[in-house]
């Protein structure tokens, strides 16, 4: 480790790898509303958030367990649970007035395709408007699972329900994935609108 006169240690959450405080700096100099995307193992979360000199106020929140209480039977962490999360967020920010917002994905690497811009095409879906280049997001088939059905389709029987077996204890096969999502979407549409 370094010493002397002119070493300064770094901030907690710099050193803890939580923070990366140019990157925040930035985003508060905009003055907007921040859609904070945080992707875990299991699930996904997607906030509007906004600076106060007290600190940061959470004004809309969503987390991929709401789903579940809302019907959702597949996994909280596949793209489709991204992108609703993101869609339930965002229609409720556009409940509560807010109509624009920056992402903000902290110090999640920024991949094309990904959980963390599955979560932005939802809450864009939703009605917001944020900055963001179409190549990052993923294609419509991805997002309704279409790849899981194209998969379970290529699998023989024993194969299907041994990669599935979660969604099929939870009685969803595969191959409904696509039509589970429409009906899982159109019921945030129903309740949040």
């Amino acid at each position: 480790m370094a010493h002397g006169s002119r070493y300064k240690v770094a901030l907690r959450r710099r050193r803890e790898g939580k923070t990366d405080y140019g990157a925040r700096l930035k985003l508060i100099a905009l003055d907007k509303h921040r859609l904070v995307v945080r992707v875990t193992g299991n699930h996904t979360t997607a906030q509007i958030v906004d600076v106060e000199l007290s600190g940061d106020q959470t004004v809309v929140s969503a987390h991929s367990q709401e789903l579940k209480n809302m019907g959702w039977l597949a996994s909280g962490k596949n793209t489709s649970a991204a992108y609703l999360t993101g869609y339930l967020c965002g229609k409720k920010a556009v409940k509560e007035g807010i109509n624009a917002a920056v992402m903000d994905i902290g110090l999640q690497s920024s991949t094309k395709g990904s959980r963390v811009y599955a979560v932005l095409k939802g809450a864009i879906d939703a009605g917001l408007e944020i900055p963001y280049k179409d190549v990052v997001l993923p294609d419509e088939d991805r997002v309704k699972g279409e790849h899981i059905v194209q998969y379970a389709k290529s699998l023989d029987k024993a194969d299907m329900e041994k990669k599935f077996s979660q969604y099929l204890e939870k009685g969803l096969s595969p191959l409904e994935i696509p039509d589970h999502f429409q009906t899982i979407k159109e019921k945030i549409e129903k309740e949040v609108s």
